[in-house]
């Protein structure tokens, strides 16, 4: 061909995609950050002209407001607004760690029971999550705590368990360990206890490996974790006692209260967020070949053998990316506390605080950024957990 005939070629700036590429990129980088000056400035303009103190020096103020629960010492008169954010941020904490718990548990069990063979067990498990899905999680804590829990007897009138445990409309309430000198031993028992468990379960995988046989691992580890402790107790001369809560004009006084409030919202998002991966858990097992379920029975396994050693370690490599999104949502979930008045970070702290101090930009972007925190850390746990139980290419 002769190359006289080929379009002439332009050594414009303008010409080349990839110089076009990077102008573009650097033009829209320059919009995004005039934008945010903008508005950073704009808002800090208007802060100025109103006359609002900016900074974190109220969190040294004293606060001068109760707390219906907290996990650290806090004083009504002396604590300061760090206090009641960290009071919060362990609530929040709490009621995740519960909840996640709860979920998981709850919906494993209505996830497998959704694919079981028993009609009954299956519809059931089928009307829970169609109804409890279906419902707005702000109305099923408001259900468990106007209707359910408002519903239990006065202190008076407490259903009592043993003459220890006690339920009324003011909460759970329960002994009171008192840890005495000593006690220290009975958690390195129970920690030495774990750490040899986890052993143990090494020794048992590989062993199966070797030789194919089961170790009765579970019974062993419970063995193992229950009495070492106990031995450790009984050893030490019993140094763990208990305050047992008595009826004291028209309440309660001594043992732990757990707050009708924080019943009322691990109720509501442990059966709310577990309805969704119950969804997962049945989506997870059903993408397990059919064929490694009837390799399993052909080979004489019963069929909760089948599930917990073929079926489960291969459905959850399904199961975890979806329980990640739920995970993330119930902590989310967890802000709407504040319509009942349970303590956590967003009632504590983006409520009573910030009617009292006024600092909103402060306050907010510091609430703002324990979600963020705790999102984050969680996505990074499961996904390494996700990544652990990928299959490794060969």
């Amino acid at each position: 061909m002769n190359n006289s005939k080929l379009p002439p070629t332009s050594k414009g700036l303008f010409n080349s995609p990839q110089n076009r590429a990077i102008i573009f990129q650097v033009l829209s980088l320059a919009v995004v950050v005039l934008c945010i000056f903008y508005f950073v400035n704009n808002m800090f303009d208007n802060v100025a002209k109103r006359g609002i103190t900016t900074g974190f020096s109220f969190l040294g103020e004293t606060a001068g407001f109760g707390i219906s629960q907290s996990l650290i010492p806090y004083d009504d008169t002396s604590s300061t607004f760090l206090d009641v954010f960290i009071v919060g941020l362990l609530n929040t904490i709490l009621v995740g760690v519960i909840g996640i718990v709860l979920a998981s548990i709850i919906g494993l069990m209505v996830g497998v029971g959704r694919l079981s063979s028993n009609y009954l067990v299956a519809k059931l498990s089928l009307v829970y999550i169609e109804t409890f899905r279906n419902i707005p999680i702000l109305l099923q804590i408001l259900f468990w705590y106007n209707v359910v829990l408002a519903a239990l007897p006065s202190p008076r009138q407490s259903i009592s368990y043993f003459d220890s445990i006690f339920i009324n409309n003011r909460g759970f309430i329960m002994p009171d360990p008192i840890f005495e000198s000593g006690s220290g031993f009975i958690l390195v028992a129970f920690l030495l206890a774990c750490i040899s468990v986890v052993f143990l379960a090494k020794w048992a995988t590989k062993r199966h490996d070797l030789t194919g046989e089961e170790f009765p691992l579970v019974k062993v580890a419970l063995a193992i974790i229950v009495l070492a402790p106990l031995l450790v107790f009984f050893i030490t001369g019993q140094p763990i006692s208990a305050e047992y809560p008595a009826l004291k004009g028209f309440n309660f006084k001594g043992g732990i209260t757990i707050i009708p409030e924080l019943l009322a919202l691990i109720f509501a998002l442990s059966i709310y967020t577990a309805t969704y991966i119950a969804e997962a858990v049945r989506a997870g097992i059903e993408a397990v070949p059919p064929g490694q379920k009837e390799a399993a029975k052909s080979l004489g396994l019963k069929d909760h053998v089948i599930l917990r050693k073929v079926v489960l370690p291969q459905a959850l490599r399904v199961i975890i990316p979806p329980v990640i999104n739920q995970y993330l949502n119930l902590v989310k979930n967890s802000s709407l506390a504040t319509a009942i008045g349970y303590p956590e970070v967003v009632t504590l702290f983006s409520g009573t605080t910030l009617n009292q101090v006024g600092q909103a930009i402060e306050i907010i972007l510091m609430t703002m950024a324990v979600y963020l925190v705790f999102s984050i850390v969680i996505s990074l746990l499961l996904n390494w957990v996700n990544a652990k139980m990928e299959i490794k290419g060969r």
